[in-house]
């Protein structure tokens, strides 16, 4: 039997080449991974896309926000922080931008932001705020509780939380309900105060300035006072002189008595309009020189 010549691949060998490529053209194609995207391009991706009425619409939205709440300007929850803060002006700062925003008005709504960013970055100013958000925030509480007292879904769901009342309270806390509701009550708190404010520095006002009217009254009678003391003395050698001269010619005049009341007047019964003293009538007529008439 000759020599046997070289032997080709076997049907397996076949086979499994044949698996082989199938797999490899059935695996995913390996793509580079995605490309890390700077968040400040990400931004102004975003408002590249932006519609002009977005812009318009956040304009009205900053000039008609609640003028006492800068959380409510920027459009924040009210326990945002700092970095979020910031974050949130420089977003809706491009956004109406007076240069990128056409409305009449985007200079305005880009101060209001400056403003609200500026009074919450201010330590002393955002506690002071905070004071009353919290007020607003205990208001809101106490309803809550009250509303709830009687309500048997929530004291099952109560039952059922990991952490009773208080866990269940705490997420509630996070809904858009409670933060709207917070806002709200936040907005009647804030108004209260700022009109007891207003009231109080009114009445400070007119306090001062009826203090103010009283002692201007009081150093124009002490200045008048004075002025009069000092013509006094200014003109007393002069009264003296008078008073001299008066007691030196008083001898050398005479009395001239007592004043005498005017003459009674009478008149004839027939002839009214006759006047002469009292007691002519009684008077004796003058005899005529002329002849006697028979």
């Amino acid at each position: 039997m000759g020599e046997e010549g070289e032997a080709g691949p076997g049907p397996s060998s076949q086979a499994a080449a044949a698996v082989e490529e199938e797999e490899k053209a059935a695996a995913p194609l390996e793509r580079p991974p995605p490309e890390e995207l700077d968040p400040d391009d990400l931004l102004n991706a975003f408002f590249s896309d932006l519609k002009e009425v977005d812009r318009d619409n956040e304009v009205n939205r900053i000039l008609w926000a609640f003028k006492l709440n800068p959380f409510e300007k920027l459009n924040l929850h009210f326990d945002a922080t700092p970095e979020e803060i910031k974050k949130q002006f420089r977003k809706l700062s491009l956004m109406v931008h007076p240069d990128k925003c056409k409305h009449p008005q985007a200079s305005t709504a880009f101060d209001i932001l400056g403003e609200a960013q500026k009074e919450l970055l201010d330590d002393e100013k955002r506690e002071n705020l905070l004071k009353f958000l919290e007020m607003a925030k205990d208001e809101v509480r106490k309803e809550r509780k009250k509303e709830t007292k009687h309500d048997n879904i929530v004291r099952v769901a109560s039952l059922l939380h990991e952490d009773g009342r208080d866990g269940l309270e705490a997420e509630w806390e996070k809904s858009d309900e409670f933060h709207e509701r917070w806002k709200m009550k936040s907005r009647d708190v804030l108004a209260r105060s700022e009109w007891r404010k207003r009231k109080l520095g009114k009445r400070l006002k007119e306090e001062t300035l009826r203090i103010e009217e009283k002692e201007k009254d009081a150093k124009e009678r002490h200045k008048a006072k004075k002025e009069h003391e000092q013509n006094w003395e200014k003109n007393r050698d002069q009264r003296v002189t008078g008073w001299h001269d008066y007691l030196k010619g008083g001898g050398n005049k005479k009395s001239t008595g007592m004043l005498k009341p005017p003459k009674l007047k009478t008149n004839d019964d027939d002839k009214l309009y006759v006047q002469r003293p009292a007691g002519e009538q009684f008077r004796p007529q003058v005899k005529s020189a002329g002849p006697k008439k028979d």
